[in-house]
Protein backbone atom coordinates (compact mmCIF):
# COMPACT_ATOMS: atom_id res chain seq x y z
CA UNK A 1 0.00 0.00 0.00
CA UNK A 2 1.00 3.63 -0.34
CA UNK A 3 2.29 5.16 2.87
CA UNK A 4 4.42 8.22 3.58
CA UNK A 5 7.19 7.25 5.99
CA UNK A 6 8.59 10.76 6.46
CA UNK A 7 9.49 12.05 9.90
CA UNK A 8 8.06 15.13 11.57
CA UNK A 9 9.41 18.33 10.05
CA UNK A 10 9.55 16.98 6.50
CA UNK A 11 6.52 19.06 5.49
CA UNK A 12 6.15 22.73 6.35
CA UNK A 13 3.55 23.77 8.92
CA UNK A 14 1.23 25.41 6.36
CA UNK A 15 1.08 22.20 4.32
CA UNK A 16 0.58 20.10 7.44
CA UNK A 17 -2.32 22.38 8.38
CA UNK A 18 -3.86 21.94 4.93
CA UNK A 19 -3.58 18.14 4.98
CA UNK A 20 -4.84 18.01 8.57
CA UNK A 21 -7.90 20.08 7.65
CA UNK A 22 -8.66 17.77 4.72
CA UNK A 23 -8.20 14.68 6.91
CA UNK A 24 -10.54 16.12 9.55
CA UNK A 25 -13.11 16.75 6.84
CA UNK A 26 -12.80 13.17 5.60
CA UNK A 27 -13.11 11.77 9.12
CA UNK A 28 -16.04 14.05 9.90
CA UNK A 29 -17.85 12.86 6.79
CA UNK A 30 -17.15 9.23 7.70
CA UNK A 31 -18.58 9.75 11.20
CA UNK A 32 -21.62 11.55 9.78
CA UNK A 33 -22.33 8.66 7.42
CA UNK A 34 -21.85 6.13 10.20
CA UNK A 35 -24.45 7.94 12.33
CA UNK A 36 -27.00 7.18 9.62
CA UNK A 37 -26.22 3.47 9.80
CA UNK A 38 -27.42 1.19 12.54
CA UNK A 39 -24.03 -0.32 13.36
CA UNK A 40 -24.18 -3.63 15.16
CA UNK A 41 -21.62 -4.78 17.74
CA UNK A 42 -20.65 -7.42 15.18
CA UNK A 43 -19.74 -4.76 12.60
CA UNK A 44 -17.62 -2.91 15.15
CA UNK A 45 -15.89 -6.14 16.16
CA UNK A 46 -15.07 -6.92 12.53
CA UNK A 47 -13.73 -3.38 12.08
CA UNK A 48 -11.54 -3.78 15.17
CA UNK A 49 -10.14 -7.05 13.86
CA UNK A 50 -9.51 -5.48 10.46
CA UNK A 51 -7.60 -2.62 12.07
CA UNK A 52 -5.53 -5.09 14.10
CA UNK A 53 -4.67 -7.22 11.07
CA UNK A 54 -3.94 -4.12 8.98
CA UNK A 55 -1.57 -2.78 11.62
CA UNK A 56 0.20 -6.13 11.92
CA UNK A 57 0.57 -6.39 8.14
CA UNK A 58 2.05 -2.89 7.96
CA UNK A 59 4.89 -3.94 10.27
CA UNK A 60 6.13 -6.58 7.82
CA UNK A 61 8.35 -4.27 5.84
CA UNK A 62 10.43 -4.77 2.71
CA UNK A 63 13.53 -2.59 3.28
CA UNK A 64 13.67 -0.93 -0.15
CA UNK A 65 12.82 2.62 -1.27
CA UNK A 66 12.37 3.76 2.32
CA UNK A 67 10.20 0.77 3.23
CA UNK A 68 7.39 -0.98 1.36
CA UNK A 69 4.71 -3.11 2.97
CA UNK A 70 1.20 -4.42 2.65
CA UNK A 71 -1.56 -2.84 4.70
CA UNK A 72 -4.69 -4.52 3.33
CA UNK A 73 -6.64 -1.25 3.31
CA UNK A 74 -8.66 -2.11 0.15
CA UNK A 75 -9.58 -5.42 1.81
CA UNK A 76 -10.64 -3.52 4.92
CA UNK A 77 -12.85 -1.33 2.73
CA UNK A 78 -14.43 -4.41 1.14
CA UNK A 79 -15.16 -5.99 4.53
CA UNK A 80 -16.42 -3.01 6.54
CA UNK A 81 -17.20 -0.30 3.99
CA UNK A 82 -15.53 3.05 3.28
CA UNK A 83 -16.71 4.89 6.40
CA UNK A 84 -15.63 2.31 8.99
CA UNK A 85 -12.61 1.56 6.80
CA UNK A 86 -11.49 5.19 7.05
CA UNK A 87 -11.65 5.01 10.85
CA UNK A 88 -9.67 1.76 10.74
CA UNK A 89 -7.04 3.55 8.65
CA UNK A 90 -6.83 6.32 11.25
CA UNK A 91 -6.30 3.77 14.04
CA UNK A 92 -3.60 1.99 12.03
CA UNK A 93 -1.78 5.26 11.36
CA UNK A 94 -1.97 6.42 14.98
CA UNK A 95 -0.47 3.16 16.24
CA UNK A 96 2.09 3.26 13.43
CA UNK A 97 3.23 6.74 14.44
CA UNK A 98 3.38 5.63 18.08
CA UNK A 99 6.06 3.07 17.22
CA UNK A 100 7.96 5.36 14.86
CA UNK A 101 6.42 4.20 11.58
CA UNK A 102 6.31 7.71 10.16
CA UNK A 103 5.98 10.98 12.05
CA UNK A 104 2.94 12.13 14.00
CA UNK A 105 2.45 14.87 11.44
CA UNK A 106 2.06 12.23 8.73
CA UNK A 107 -1.06 10.73 10.36
CA UNK A 108 -3.35 13.16 8.54
CA UNK A 109 -1.63 12.68 5.18
CA UNK A 110 -1.60 8.90 5.44
CA UNK A 111 -5.22 8.83 6.58
CA UNK A 112 -6.18 10.74 3.44
CA UNK A 113 -4.20 8.30 1.29
CA UNK A 114 -5.64 5.24 3.03
CA UNK A 115 -9.19 6.60 2.84
CA UNK A 116 -8.73 6.71 -0.93
CA UNK A 117 -7.74 3.04 -0.81
CA UNK A 118 -10.72 1.90 1.26
CA UNK A 119 -13.15 4.00 -0.80
CA UNK A 120 -11.97 2.77 -4.20
CA UNK A 121 -11.49 -0.77 -2.90
CA UNK A 122 -15.09 -0.95 -1.70
CA UNK A 123 -16.82 0.60 -4.70
CA UNK A 124 -14.59 -1.05 -7.30
CA UNK A 125 -15.29 -4.43 -5.73
CA UNK A 126 -19.01 -3.72 -5.64
CA UNK A 127 -18.95 -2.66 -9.31
CA UNK A 128 -16.98 -5.73 -10.36
CA UNK A 129 -19.36 -8.08 -8.57
CA UNK A 130 -22.63 -6.31 -9.32
CA UNK A 131 -22.14 -4.71 -12.73
CA UNK A 132 -19.56 -6.94 -14.39
CA UNK A 133 -20.51 -10.18 -12.63
CA UNK A 134 -16.86 -10.99 -12.01
CA UNK A 135 -15.73 -13.71 -9.62
CA UNK A 136 -14.52 -12.82 -6.17
CA UNK A 137 -10.84 -13.33 -6.94
CA UNK A 138 -10.99 -11.08 -10.01
CA UNK A 139 -13.07 -8.50 -8.15
CA UNK A 140 -10.75 -8.43 -5.14
CA UNK A 141 -7.61 -8.27 -7.27
CA UNK A 142 -8.96 -5.52 -9.53
CA UNK A 143 -10.35 -3.45 -6.67
CA UNK A 144 -7.19 -3.64 -4.56
CA UNK A 145 -4.76 -3.06 -7.42
CA UNK A 146 -6.76 -0.15 -8.79
CA UNK A 147 -7.10 1.45 -5.35
CA UNK A 148 -3.39 1.12 -4.60
CA UNK A 149 -2.27 2.46 -7.97
CA UNK A 150 -4.45 5.54 -7.49
CA UNK A 151 -3.17 6.05 -3.93
CA UNK A 152 0.44 5.67 -5.14
CA UNK A 153 -0.12 8.58 -7.50
CA UNK A 154 -1.78 10.49 -4.64
CA UNK A 155 1.34 10.01 -2.50
CA UNK A 156 3.59 11.20 -5.31
CA UNK A 157 1.38 14.25 -5.84
CA UNK A 158 1.28 15.11 -2.13
CA UNK A 159 5.07 14.94 -1.82
CA UNK A 160 5.59 17.00 -4.99
CA UNK A 161 3.08 19.66 -3.99
CA UNK A 162 4.17 19.89 -0.34
CA UNK A 163 7.91 19.75 -0.93
CA UNK A 164 10.45 18.59 1.63
CA UNK A 165 11.91 21.14 4.03
CA UNK A 166 15.21 19.29 4.47
CA UNK A 167 15.77 18.66 0.76
CA UNK A 168 18.03 20.73 -1.46
CA UNK A 169 16.34 19.38 -4.59
CA UNK A 170 13.77 21.29 -6.59
CA UNK A 171 10.54 19.63 -7.62
CA UNK A 172 11.96 18.83 -11.07
CA UNK A 173 15.15 17.37 -9.60
CA UNK A 174 13.13 15.16 -7.26
CA UNK A 175 10.96 13.77 -10.06
CA UNK A 176 13.21 10.75 -10.89
CA UNK A 177 13.28 9.64 -7.24
CA UNK A 178 9.53 10.11 -6.88
CA UNK A 179 8.92 8.23 -10.14
CA UNK A 180 11.03 5.32 -8.84
CA UNK A 181 9.08 5.28 -5.58
CA UNK A 182 5.83 5.44 -7.55
CA UNK A 183 6.86 2.44 -9.65
CA UNK A 184 7.79 0.47 -6.52
CA UNK A 185 4.42 1.27 -4.94
CA UNK A 186 2.59 0.19 -8.09
CA UNK A 187 4.44 -3.16 -8.11
CA UNK A 188 3.62 -3.61 -4.42
CA UNK A 189 0.01 -2.74 -5.21
CA UNK A 190 -0.18 -5.55 -7.77
CA UNK A 191 1.24 -8.00 -5.21
CA UNK A 192 -1.28 -6.85 -2.62
CA UNK A 193 -3.97 -7.18 -5.27
CA UNK A 194 -3.20 -10.90 -5.60
CA UNK A 195 -3.17 -11.29 -1.81
CA UNK A 196 -6.51 -9.49 -1.53
CA UNK A 197 -8.02 -11.57 -4.32
CA UNK A 198 -7.08 -14.83 -2.62
CA UNK A 199 -8.32 -13.64 0.79
CA UNK A 200 -11.65 -12.45 -0.61
CA UNK A 201 -12.04 -15.71 -2.52
CA UNK A 202 -11.39 -17.71 0.65
CA UNK A 203 -13.78 -15.60 2.73
CA UNK A 204 -16.41 -16.07 0.03
CA UNK A 205 -16.16 -19.83 0.51
CA UNK A 206 -16.20 -20.02 4.30
CA UNK A 207 -17.99 -16.82 5.42
CA UNK A 208 -19.73 -15.15 2.46
CA UNK A 209 -21.83 -13.15 4.92
CA UNK A 210 -18.74 -11.02 5.65
CA UNK A 211 -18.88 -9.78 2.06
CA UNK A 212 -22.61 -8.99 2.14
CA UNK A 213 -22.12 -5.23 2.51
CA UNK A 214 -19.80 -4.97 -0.50
CA UNK A 215 -22.05 -7.21 -2.59
CA UNK A 216 -25.22 -5.38 -1.56
CA UNK A 217 -26.00 -4.22 -5.09
CA UNK A 218 -27.07 -7.75 -6.05
CA UNK A 219 -28.18 -10.19 -3.38
CA UNK A 220 -28.69 -12.94 -5.95
CA UNK A 221 -25.02 -13.28 -6.88
CA UNK A 222 -23.96 -16.89 -7.35
CA UNK A 223 -21.47 -18.42 -4.97
CA UNK A 224 -19.04 -19.01 -7.88
CA UNK A 225 -17.77 -22.40 -6.59
CA UNK A 226 -14.37 -22.43 -8.30
CA UNK A 227 -12.83 -19.25 -6.98
CA UNK A 228 -9.72 -20.47 -5.20
CA UNK A 229 -7.47 -18.41 -7.44
CA UNK A 230 -6.97 -17.16 -11.00
CA UNK A 231 -8.17 -20.44 -12.52
CA UNK A 232 -11.53 -20.06 -10.79
CA UNK A 233 -12.19 -16.44 -11.73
Amino acid sequence: MAHIHLEDGAFSLPWLAIWSAIALGVLGLALLLLRKRNLSPRALAIAAMCASVGFAASQIEIPVFGGLHLNLTPLIGILVGPSLGTLCALVINVFGAAIGHGGWGMISVNTIVNSIEVLIGFYAYRAMRGTFRAGRFTSGFTAATGALVVSAFAVAGIVLVSGLQDSQQTGEEALPSIALLLAANVVTGVIEGFVTGYIVSFIGKVRPDLLAHAEETDRTLPAAPAEGGPAGV
